[in-house]
């Protein structure tokens, strides 16, 4: 059994990787790409730079996500002054694809907190809010607070 939080992090993180990168290329989705349509669904249409700041990943990384999701049809971008300050807009395909995906997503939360109960499920949900932030508000040597 692993010892340091980190490696347990790190296994839980890629056993949900796991578990949910089949369901990519059922759905035609490209890594990364999911969060960017769960993004769209919850908030509605957005320019690019809202979704790299609010997942703190570089603008040109949501650009190359943004493409490959406008080429197969889930996405459509409104005209801006360049293609950064155009508005993103999910297409009915874009929705569907999101739906299956937070129905896959469901399910990995079923069998990850398998045997929880509903308050030890708050609890650890409030923990990983706690963790996230306390890394956002204390950033490596050498870095910023974002």
């Amino acid at each position: 059994m692993e010892r340091s939080f980190h490696m347990r992090v790190y296994r839980l993180f890629h056993a949900q990787r796991s578990y949910l990168r089949p369901m990519l290329a059922e759905l035609g989705l490209g890594a990364g790409q999911p969060k960017l349509l769960t993004y769209l669904v919850d908030h509605g249409p957005c320019q690019q730079k809202e979704l790299a700041d609010y997942f703190e990943i570089d603008p040109a990384a949501v650009c190359r996500m943004l493409d490959a999701l406008e080429r197969n049809g889930f996405l459509v971008r409104a005209a801006g002054d360049d293609r950064r300050s155009g508005r993103v807009e999910l297409t009915d395909a874009g929705r569907r694809a999101q739906q299956a995906w937070r129905a896959r997503c469901g399910r990995l939360e079923q069998a990850m907190l398998r045997g929880f109960t509903d308050e030890e499920r708050r609890t650890f949900a409030a923990y990983l809010s706690r963790a996230y932030r306390n890394l956002r508000d204390d950033p490596p040597e050498g870095g910023a607070p974002a």
